[in-house]
C-alpha cells in the first residue's frame, strides 16, 4: 500500500508524493520557550516523532527542521519576573525541552533554529510584502493586509477568519494605531521601553510570531516543501497567517504540500489549564510512570485523533508496556546472542499450515504486514500497537512452548528482529538492548537486596502493626523512619501492610 496522509487543506487523505523522490523535507512548528514543556508538547511531539521514524523506515531520505520560538511577550514577561536575561531564561528552557525529548525517546530533527537569528530574513520578506502591497506600516509595527489575498481565508479551518477570530487563542490582536482591520496580523511589533530589540527601517523592534516560522522553513527547506506539522490549535492563526505570508511572498501556491495535525490532549474531560488545576508538565508525569509507558499512551491512539488522559489510562499503558518489554527480554534471553549463521533455519512461514511453528511464524508475518499497512494509512498508530501487542501474543505462545533448545534460539532472534524495527525503530517504546542489560542488572540487584532484609523488614512490620494496635504512635512512627532509613517504602492495605524499595 503506497503512503495516504490526510492533509487538512484538502480535508481528506490524499496520496504521498514528495517533491523530490526519495526525499521529504519535513518543518514542525517548535515550543516557545519560556517554561517547561507539557503534555501537549508530548503529545506532539512524540506523534511527529513517529512520523519521522516511518518515513524513515520507508526508506525516505528527512530532512527534519523544528524551531524555537525564543522572543516572546511571555517569554519577556517571565525573563522580567525571574529578573534575569531573556536568553538565560531561554537557554535553560531549551536545555529543559532536550532533557524531556530525550526521555521520551523522540529523534533529534536535524536542525533546530532559533527566531533570533532569523531577523534579517524576516525583514527582507516583509519589506517585499510591502512592495506587493501585501503589508503596511503604521505607528506600532507592520501588518499584513488580509483583505489583499481573500482567497487565502480559512483555507485550513474550512471558516471564514471573521468566524474564528474568538477562537485563536488571544494571538489576534486588536485594532490599534493604524491598523486597518482586525483580520490583519503582525509582522514587525516596535519595541517598548526596556524590550529587547532589533534594528528594522521602521524602527527598532521584534518581530511578529508568525513571520519567523515562514523565514526560518523556506530558509531551510526552500520556496515549496513537503510536510509542515504541528498541534490542532496552531490551524488558526498561527498556519493560516504563514500560508498568507508565504504564498504572498513567493507567488508558490501551495507552499507547503501537506498539512499535518495531532489532535488535542484533554484531562479526564477538560481542556487542559493551569486554572483548572489540571495542567500537566512532562516532569510531573515522568515522576510518576516510566517515560515510555507515557510514550505508549500517547501513541496508542491515531494521531490527529484527541486523546483524554487520565490515571487509568498510564495505567493501562503501563500494564500493557511492561508486556511489551518482557516478550522482548523473553526473545533476548531465548536467543542468547547466538551469531545468525550458526542458528537453525526456520520453516517458512504459512498460516494455512496445521503446524504449530509454521502456523504461528504465518500470524506473526500477517500481523507485521497489518501493522506496515496500518501506518501507510496516515500513520495509524493505535492499530500499530493493536498488531505489535498481537505479535506480542504469538511469540510469548511460541517461546513458552515444548521446542527443543535450537528452535528456541531461531525464534528467539526473529523475534527480536521484529520487535527492533517496529515496537524499537519505528515506534520508539523499547530501550536499547545496552539499557535493558542495565534494568536486567538493577533488577537483580533489587531482588537482592530485599532478600537480604526481608527477614528484619517483616520484624519491624509486626511490631509496627501491634504498635497501632495499642494506638503507641510513637513507637510506629520510630519504626517508619527506621524502615525508611533502610529504604523501604511501606503501603497499608486492608490485607495488611506491604513493603517495597524505594
Amino acid at each position: 500500500m503506497a503512503l495516504m496522509i490526510y492533509d487538512t487543506r484538502r480535508k481528506q487523505k490524499v496520496l504521498f508524493k514528495p517533491i523530490n523522490p526519495g526525499k521529504i523535507s519535513m518543518y514542525v512548528c517548535g515550543v516557545t520557550v519560556y517554561d517547561l514543556c507539557h503534555l501537549g508538547h508530548a503529545r506532539c511531539y512524540v506523534a511527529f516523532d513517529v512520523v519521522h521514524r516511518w518515513l524513515e523506515s520507508s526508506g525516505y531520505d528527512v530532512n527534519y527542521i523544528q524551531n524555537f520560538t525564543d522572543i516572546d511577550d511571555k517569554i519577556i514577561t517571565r525573563a522580567n519576573e525571574k529578573g534575569i536575561d531573556f536568553l538565560e531564561l531561554v537557554d535553560e528552557n531549551i536545555n529543559s525541552y532536550y532533557q524531556d525529548m530525550d526521555a521520551l525517546n523522540i529523534l533529534r530533527a536535524d536542525e533546530y533554529p532559533r527566531c533570533t537569528e532569523y531577523v534579517e530574513q524576516m525583514i527582507s520578506i516583509i519589506e517585499d510584502l510591502i512592495q506587493k502591497e501585501h503589508a503596511y506600516v503604521t505607528k506600532d509595527g507592520v501588518y499584513f493586509h488580509v483583505e489583499s489575498a481573500p482567497e487565502k481565508y480559512g483555507v485550513l479551518t474550512g471558516q471564514k477568519i471573521d468566524a474564528v477570530l474568538g477562537g485563536a487563542g488571544g494571538r489576534v490582536s486588536k485594532t490599534g494605531d493604524g491598523k486597518r482591520d482586525h483580520k490583519d496580523f503582525a509582522l514587525w511589533k516596535l519595541a517598548k521601553p526596556d524590550e529587547p530589540s532589533w534594528e528594522s527601517p521602521w524602527g527598532d523592534g521584534r518581530p511578529g510570531w508568525h513571520i519567523e516560522c515562514t523565514a526560518m522553513s523556506m530558509d531551510h527547506l526552500g520556496e515549496q516543501f513537503d510536510i509542515h506539522g504541528g498541534g490542532h490549535d496552531l490551524r488558526f492563526p498561527h498556519h493560516e497567517a504563514e500560508i498568507f505570508q508565504g504564498e504572498c511572498h513567493t507567488g508558490q501556491s501551495p507552499v507547503v504540500n501537506y498539512w499535518l495535525h495531532n489532535g488535542f490532549v484533554n484531562m479526564d474531560g477538560e481542556k487542559m489549564s493551569k486554572s483548572l488545576g489540571n495542567f500537566w508538565t512532562i516532569r510531573d508525569i515522568i515522576s510518576r510512570v516510566d517515560p515510555l509507558v507515557l510514550r505508549f499512551a500517547l501513541i496508542n491512539a491515531q494521531y490527529r485523533s484527541p486523546i483524554d488522559m487520565n490515571d487509568q489510562l498510564l495505567k493501562d499503558a503501563g500494564v500493557n508496556h511492561q508486556r511489551l518489554l518482557d516478550s522482548y527480554k523473553l526473545s533476548l534471553d531465548s536467543w542468547g546472542g547466538i551469531n545468525e549463521n550458526e542458528l537453525r533455519r526456520l520453516p517458512e512461514p504459512d498460516i494455512t499450515s496445521s503446524e504449530e511453528l509454521t502456523h504461528s511464524l504465518g500470524l506473526i508475518e500477517k500481523f507485521a504486514e497489518e501493522f506496515a499497512l496500518a501506518m501507510d494509512n496516515d500513520f495509524n498508530t493505535r492499530e500499530a500497537v493493536t498488531k505489535t501487542m498481537s505479535i506480542v501474543r504469538e511469540v510469548n505462545k511460541l517461546l513458552n512452548s515444548d521446542f527443543d533448545s535450537k528452535e528456541i534460539q531461531a525464534i528467539g532472534f526473529y523475534s527480536v528482529e521484529i520487535f527492533e524495527q517496529q515496537a524499537g525503530n519505528v515506534l520508539g517504546l523499547l530501550p536499547t538492548r545496552e539499557q535493558m542489560s542495565v534494568m536486567d542488572k538493577e533488577s537483580e540487584d533489587v531482588k537482592l537486596r530485599k532478600n537480604e532484609i526481608s527477614a528484619e523488614v517483616e520484624e519491624l512490620l509486626m511490631r509496627r502493626t501491634q504498635a497501632r494496635t495499642d494506638k503507641n504512635w510513637e513507637e510506629a512512627d520510630q519504626i517508619r523512619d527506621q524502615l525508611s532509613e533502610m529504604g523501604v517504602v511501606v503501603k497499608d492495605t486492608p490485607d495488611g501492610p506491604v513493603w517495597d524499595l524505594s
